[in-house]
Protein backbone atom coordinates (compact mmCIF):
# COMPACT_ATOMS: atom_id res chain seq x y z
CA UNK A 1 0.00 0.00 0.00
CA UNK A 2 2.83 2.38 0.76
CA UNK A 3 4.89 1.49 -2.30
CA UNK A 4 2.24 2.64 -4.72
CA UNK A 5 1.93 6.19 -3.46
CA UNK A 6 5.68 6.48 -3.01
CA UNK A 7 6.37 5.51 -6.61
CA UNK A 8 3.60 7.82 -7.81
CA UNK A 9 5.02 10.76 -5.85
CA UNK A 10 8.48 10.14 -7.28
CA UNK A 11 7.00 10.18 -10.73
CA UNK A 12 5.31 13.48 -10.02
CA UNK A 13 8.55 14.98 -8.75
CA UNK A 14 10.39 13.72 -11.84
CA UNK A 15 7.65 15.15 -14.06
CA UNK A 16 7.79 18.50 -12.28
CA UNK A 17 11.53 18.71 -12.82
CA UNK A 18 11.05 17.89 -16.50
CA UNK A 19 8.44 20.65 -16.81
CA UNK A 20 10.61 23.18 -14.97
CA UNK A 21 13.57 22.26 -17.17
CA UNK A 22 11.50 22.76 -20.33
CA UNK A 23 10.25 26.12 -19.07
CA UNK A 24 13.81 27.19 -18.33
CA UNK A 25 14.91 26.25 -21.83
CA UNK A 26 11.96 28.18 -23.27
CA UNK A 27 13.05 31.47 -21.65
CA UNK A 28 14.03 34.18 -24.12
CA UNK A 29 17.73 35.11 -23.84
CA UNK A 30 19.05 38.63 -24.11
CA UNK A 31 21.89 39.37 -26.55
CA UNK A 32 25.34 39.19 -24.92
CA UNK A 33 26.02 42.86 -25.73
CA UNK A 34 24.47 45.92 -27.31
CA UNK A 35 27.59 47.75 -28.49
CA UNK A 36 30.51 46.59 -30.62
CA UNK A 37 33.68 48.51 -31.34
CA UNK A 38 35.28 49.02 -34.74
CA UNK A 39 38.56 50.37 -33.44
CA UNK A 40 37.58 53.41 -31.35
CA UNK A 41 34.17 53.71 -33.07
CA UNK A 42 31.18 52.23 -31.19
CA UNK A 43 28.64 50.35 -33.32
CA UNK A 44 25.34 50.44 -31.44
CA UNK A 45 22.68 47.82 -32.02
CA UNK A 46 19.95 50.33 -31.15
CA UNK A 47 21.13 52.66 -33.92
CA UNK A 48 21.27 49.78 -36.41
CA UNK A 49 17.68 48.79 -35.52
CA UNK A 50 16.49 52.35 -36.08
CA UNK A 51 18.32 52.57 -39.42
CA UNK A 52 16.80 49.28 -40.62
CA UNK A 53 13.36 50.47 -39.53
CA UNK A 54 13.76 53.76 -41.40
CA UNK A 55 14.89 52.01 -44.59
CA UNK A 56 11.97 49.55 -44.53
CA UNK A 57 9.47 52.31 -43.70
CA UNK A 58 10.80 54.51 -46.50
CA UNK A 59 10.53 51.72 -49.07
CA UNK A 60 7.00 50.77 -48.03
CA UNK A 61 5.89 54.41 -47.93
CA UNK A 62 7.34 55.13 -51.36
CA UNK A 63 5.50 52.17 -52.87
CA UNK A 64 2.20 53.09 -51.23
CA UNK A 65 2.50 56.82 -52.04
CA UNK A 66 3.23 56.15 -55.69
CA UNK A 67 0.19 53.84 -55.87
CA UNK A 68 -1.86 56.80 -54.67
CA UNK A 69 -0.48 59.03 -57.39
CA UNK A 70 2.40 60.60 -55.50
CA UNK A 71 6.03 61.05 -56.50
CA UNK A 72 8.79 58.94 -55.02
CA UNK A 73 11.02 62.01 -54.74
CA UNK A 74 8.62 63.48 -52.19
CA UNK A 75 9.04 60.45 -49.91
CA UNK A 76 12.83 60.70 -50.06
CA UNK A 77 12.62 64.40 -49.18
CA UNK A 78 10.28 63.55 -46.29
CA UNK A 79 12.75 60.98 -44.94
CA UNK A 80 15.53 63.58 -44.95
CA UNK A 81 13.26 65.89 -42.94
CA UNK A 82 11.65 63.42 -40.56
CA UNK A 83 14.78 61.58 -39.35
CA UNK A 84 16.51 64.57 -37.69
CA UNK A 85 13.15 66.03 -36.67
CA UNK A 86 12.21 62.71 -35.09
CA UNK A 87 15.44 62.61 -33.09
CA UNK A 88 14.87 66.16 -31.83
CA UNK A 89 11.19 65.59 -31.04
CA UNK A 90 11.81 62.20 -29.47
CA UNK A 91 14.56 63.55 -27.24
CA UNK A 92 12.47 66.58 -26.25
CA UNK A 93 9.53 64.34 -25.28
CA UNK A 94 11.79 62.05 -23.26
CA UNK A 95 13.40 64.96 -21.38
CA UNK A 96 10.01 66.58 -20.74
CA UNK A 97 8.48 63.39 -19.33
CA UNK A 98 11.61 62.29 -17.41
CA UNK A 99 13.02 65.69 -16.48
CA UNK A 100 14.03 64.53 -12.99
CA UNK A 101 16.84 62.50 -14.60
CA UNK A 102 18.47 65.67 -15.94
CA UNK A 103 17.45 68.52 -13.64
CA UNK A 104 18.02 67.44 -10.05
CA UNK A 105 20.63 67.75 -7.34
CA UNK A 106 23.64 65.89 -8.63
CA UNK A 107 22.32 65.67 -12.21
CA UNK A 108 24.21 67.08 -15.17
CA UNK A 109 21.85 69.09 -17.42
CA UNK A 110 24.26 68.65 -20.33
CA UNK A 111 23.28 64.97 -20.37
CA UNK A 112 20.17 66.16 -22.21
CA UNK A 113 22.34 66.33 -25.33
CA UNK A 114 23.77 62.81 -24.93
CA UNK A 115 21.31 61.04 -27.22
CA UNK A 116 23.62 58.04 -27.53
CA UNK A 117 22.97 57.24 -23.87
CA UNK A 118 19.38 56.39 -24.78
CA UNK A 119 16.11 58.19 -24.30
CA UNK A 120 13.89 58.86 -27.32
CA UNK A 121 10.13 59.12 -26.92
CA UNK A 122 8.36 57.67 -29.95
CA UNK A 123 5.29 59.86 -29.47
CA UNK A 124 7.38 63.02 -29.54
CA UNK A 125 9.42 61.77 -32.49
CA UNK A 126 6.34 61.13 -34.63
CA UNK A 127 4.58 64.34 -33.57
CA UNK A 128 7.47 66.68 -34.35
CA UNK A 129 8.43 64.71 -37.44
CA UNK A 130 4.90 65.02 -38.87
CA UNK A 131 4.88 68.75 -38.10
CA UNK A 132 8.13 69.30 -40.00
CA UNK A 133 6.97 67.18 -42.95
CA UNK A 134 3.72 69.19 -43.03
CA UNK A 135 5.79 72.37 -43.39
CA UNK A 136 7.78 70.71 -46.20
CA UNK A 137 4.61 69.65 -48.01
CA UNK A 138 3.15 73.14 -47.69
CA UNK A 139 6.25 74.55 -49.37
CA UNK A 140 5.86 72.03 -52.18
CA UNK A 141 2.17 72.81 -52.58
CA UNK A 142 1.18 69.21 -51.83
CA UNK A 143 -1.42 67.82 -49.40
CA UNK A 144 -0.09 66.04 -46.33
CA UNK A 145 -2.93 63.53 -45.85
CA UNK A 146 -2.07 61.17 -48.76
CA UNK A 147 1.55 60.98 -47.65
CA UNK A 148 0.53 60.42 -44.02
CA UNK A 149 -1.84 57.62 -45.05
CA UNK A 150 0.86 56.03 -47.19
CA UNK A 151 3.41 56.27 -44.39
CA UNK A 152 1.29 55.05 -41.45
CA UNK A 153 1.92 51.28 -41.85
CA UNK A 154 5.64 51.85 -42.39
CA UNK A 155 5.92 54.13 -39.37
CA UNK A 156 4.36 51.65 -36.96
CA UNK A 157 6.44 48.81 -38.42
CA UNK A 158 9.62 50.86 -38.00
CA UNK A 159 8.63 51.54 -34.39
CA UNK A 160 8.40 47.81 -33.79
CA UNK A 161 11.79 47.16 -35.37
CA UNK A 162 13.28 49.94 -33.28
CA UNK A 163 12.06 48.16 -30.13
CA UNK A 164 14.62 45.44 -30.84
CA UNK A 165 17.15 48.03 -29.73
CA UNK A 166 15.68 47.83 -26.22
CA UNK A 167 16.29 44.07 -26.34
CA UNK A 168 19.96 44.59 -27.15
CA UNK A 169 20.30 47.27 -24.47
CA UNK A 170 18.46 45.23 -21.81
CA UNK A 171 16.25 48.21 -21.02
CA UNK A 172 12.57 49.17 -20.66
CA UNK A 173 11.60 45.62 -19.75
CA UNK A 174 8.67 44.51 -17.60
CA UNK A 175 8.02 43.16 -14.13
CA UNK A 176 9.63 39.89 -13.00
CA UNK A 177 7.88 36.75 -14.23
CA UNK A 178 8.49 33.01 -14.61
CA UNK A 179 6.38 32.60 -17.73
CA UNK A 180 7.86 30.37 -20.47
CA UNK A 181 8.55 33.41 -22.66
CA UNK A 182 10.21 35.42 -19.87
CA UNK A 183 13.22 37.48 -20.90
CA UNK A 184 16.53 36.68 -19.22
CA UNK A 185 18.47 39.74 -18.09
CA UNK A 186 22.21 39.09 -17.85
CA UNK A 187 24.93 40.66 -15.83
CA UNK A 188 27.20 42.62 -18.17
CA UNK A 189 30.73 43.81 -17.42
CA UNK A 190 33.34 45.90 -19.20
CA UNK A 191 36.81 44.53 -19.96
CA UNK A 192 38.06 46.15 -16.74
CA UNK A 193 35.49 44.19 -14.71
CA UNK A 194 33.14 47.10 -13.95
CA UNK A 195 29.40 46.57 -14.37
CA UNK A 196 27.78 48.19 -17.41
CA UNK A 197 24.46 47.15 -18.91
CA UNK A 198 24.94 49.44 -21.91
CA UNK A 199 28.60 48.87 -22.83
CA UNK A 200 29.47 45.60 -21.11
CA UNK A 201 29.48 41.97 -22.26
CA UNK A 202 27.37 39.25 -20.69
CA UNK A 203 28.93 36.99 -18.10
CA UNK A 204 26.14 34.47 -18.61
CA UNK A 205 24.79 35.08 -15.11
CA UNK A 206 21.01 35.59 -15.17
CA UNK A 207 20.08 38.32 -12.69
CA UNK A 208 16.34 38.44 -13.49
CA UNK A 209 13.63 37.00 -15.71
CA UNK A 210 11.09 39.64 -16.76
CA UNK A 211 8.24 40.38 -19.15
CA UNK A 212 9.74 41.04 -22.63
CA UNK A 213 7.84 44.28 -23.22
CA UNK A 214 9.92 44.99 -26.33
CA UNK A 215 8.47 41.80 -27.83
CA UNK A 216 4.93 42.67 -26.77
CA UNK A 217 5.17 46.04 -28.49
CA UNK A 218 6.87 44.55 -31.54
CA UNK A 219 3.98 42.09 -31.96
CA UNK A 220 1.39 44.85 -31.44
CA UNK A 221 3.09 47.07 -34.01
CA UNK A 222 3.37 44.35 -36.64
CA UNK A 223 -0.31 43.48 -36.16
CA UNK A 224 -1.22 47.17 -36.42
CA UNK A 225 0.77 47.45 -39.66
CA UNK A 226 -1.04 44.47 -41.19
CA UNK A 227 -4.47 45.71 -40.07
CA UNK A 228 -3.83 49.16 -41.53
CA UNK A 229 -2.83 47.75 -44.91
CA UNK A 230 -5.83 45.40 -45.05
CA UNK A 231 -8.36 48.05 -44.00
CA UNK A 232 -6.84 50.57 -46.40
CA UNK A 233 -7.31 48.18 -49.32
CA UNK A 234 -10.77 46.94 -48.40
CA UNK A 235 -12.29 50.28 -47.36
CA UNK A 236 -10.38 52.53 -49.81
CA UNK A 237 -9.36 54.91 -47.05
CA UNK A 238 -7.89 58.36 -47.58
CA UNK A 239 -7.86 61.98 -46.38
CA UNK A 240 -5.79 61.04 -43.31
CA UNK A 241 -8.04 58.27 -42.03
CA UNK A 242 -5.33 55.58 -42.26
CA UNK A 243 -3.06 57.76 -40.13
CA UNK A 244 -5.94 58.27 -37.67
CA UNK A 245 -6.30 54.50 -37.35
CA UNK A 246 -2.56 54.24 -36.82
CA UNK A 247 -2.85 56.70 -33.91
CA UNK A 248 -5.65 54.66 -32.35
CA UNK A 249 -4.04 51.28 -33.01
CA UNK A 250 -0.60 52.20 -31.77
CA UNK A 251 -2.06 53.99 -28.77
CA UNK A 252 -4.09 50.92 -27.82
CA UNK A 253 -1.10 48.59 -28.05
CA UNK A 254 1.13 50.97 -26.11
CA UNK A 255 -1.54 51.38 -23.43
CA UNK A 256 -1.54 47.63 -22.85
CA UNK A 257 2.26 47.30 -22.91
CA UNK A 258 2.70 50.11 -20.39
CA UNK A 259 0.87 47.98 -17.79
CA UNK A 260 3.72 45.43 -17.94
CA UNK A 261 6.65 47.85 -17.77
CA UNK A 262 8.68 48.21 -14.60
CA UNK A 263 11.15 50.98 -15.51
CA UNK A 264 10.86 54.26 -13.56
CA UNK A 265 8.43 56.73 -15.12
CA UNK A 266 6.78 60.04 -14.35
CA UNK A 267 3.41 59.47 -12.72
CA UNK A 268 0.33 61.62 -13.23
CA UNK A 269 -2.67 60.83 -11.00
CA UNK A 270 -0.87 57.61 -10.10
CA UNK A 271 -0.56 56.52 -13.76
CA UNK A 272 2.51 56.33 -15.96
CA UNK A 273 2.67 59.39 -18.23
CA UNK A 274 2.83 57.20 -21.35
CA UNK A 275 -0.31 55.37 -20.24
CA UNK A 276 -2.16 58.68 -20.28
CA UNK A 277 -0.72 59.85 -23.62
CA UNK A 278 -1.52 56.46 -25.16
CA UNK A 279 -5.15 56.72 -24.04
CA UNK A 280 -5.32 60.23 -25.51
CA UNK A 281 -3.91 58.89 -28.78
CA UNK A 282 -6.65 56.28 -28.97
CA UNK A 283 -9.40 58.86 -28.37
CA UNK A 284 -7.89 61.40 -30.79
CA UNK A 285 -7.37 58.77 -33.48
CA UNK A 286 -10.94 57.48 -33.30
CA UNK A 287 -12.35 61.02 -33.34
CA UNK A 288 -10.27 61.94 -36.39
CA UNK A 289 -11.30 58.76 -38.17
CA UNK A 290 -14.96 59.58 -37.58
CA UNK A 291 -14.67 63.25 -38.57
CA UNK A 292 -12.37 63.07 -41.60
CA UNK A 293 -13.77 62.87 -45.11
CA UNK A 294 -14.58 59.43 -46.47
CA UNK A 295 -13.16 58.02 -49.69
CA UNK A 296 -9.69 58.48 -51.13
CA UNK A 297 -7.99 61.29 -53.02
CA UNK A 298 -7.61 61.02 -56.78
CA UNK A 299 -4.07 61.00 -58.20
CA UNK A 300 -4.59 64.60 -59.35
CA UNK A 301 -5.47 65.60 -55.79
CA UNK A 302 -2.41 63.81 -54.43
CA UNK A 303 -0.05 65.55 -56.88
CA UNK A 304 -1.62 68.44 -58.85
CA UNK A 305 -0.05 68.95 -62.31
CA UNK A 306 1.60 72.24 -61.35
CA UNK A 307 3.18 70.74 -58.22
CA UNK A 308 4.23 67.65 -60.17
CA UNK A 309 6.06 69.81 -62.71
CA UNK A 310 7.86 71.79 -60.00
CA UNK A 311 8.93 68.66 -58.08
CA UNK A 312 10.14 66.89 -61.23
CA UNK A 313 12.03 69.96 -62.45
CA UNK A 314 13.76 70.32 -59.10
CA UNK A 315 14.63 66.63 -59.09
CA UNK A 316 16.12 66.84 -62.58
CA UNK A 317 18.16 69.87 -61.58
CA UNK A 318 19.53 68.06 -58.53
CA UNK A 319 20.36 64.99 -60.62
CA UNK A 320 22.15 67.13 -63.19
CA UNK A 321 24.12 68.87 -60.44
CA UNK A 322 25.17 65.54 -58.96
CA UNK A 323 26.17 64.16 -62.37
CA UNK A 324 28.15 67.31 -63.16
CA UNK A 325 29.95 67.21 -59.84
CA UNK A 326 30.87 63.55 -60.37
CA UNK A 327 32.16 64.29 -63.88
CA UNK A 328 34.19 67.21 -62.55
CA UNK A 329 35.80 65.03 -59.90
CA UNK A 330 36.72 62.38 -62.46
CA UNK A 331 38.38 64.98 -64.70
CA UNK A 332 39.99 66.83 -61.82
CA UNK A 333 38.12 70.08 -62.42
CA UNK A 334 35.24 71.94 -60.77
CA UNK A 335 31.63 71.31 -61.73
CA UNK A 336 30.80 72.97 -65.05
CA UNK A 337 27.90 70.74 -66.00
CA UNK A 338 25.76 73.77 -66.70
CA UNK A 339 22.70 73.42 -64.52
CA UNK A 340 19.54 74.47 -66.29
CA UNK A 341 20.67 73.50 -69.80
CA UNK A 342 17.65 71.26 -70.22
CA UNK A 343 19.54 68.00 -69.71
CA UNK A 344 17.22 65.50 -67.97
Amino acid sequence: MLDGPAVFDCGRVHLQWRVMDSLLLAALPSPPQGVWYFGPIPIRAYALCIIVGVIIAAGLTKYRYQKRGGLGEVVLDAVIVIVPAGIIGGRAYHVATDHEKYFCDGCNPWDVLKVTNGGLGIIGAVAFGVLCVWIMMRRKGLPLAPLADAAAPGIVLAQGIGRLGNWFNQELYGHPTNLPWALEIYQRVRPDGSLSTMYGHSTGQVIATVHPTFLYELVCNVLCCVVLIVLDRRLTLGHGRVFALYMAGYGLGRFVVESFRADPATLVFGLRINTITSALLVVAGLLLFALLRRGRETPLEVTPPTSRAVVQLRSRAESAAAAGAAAGRREGRPNDAGIGDGTP
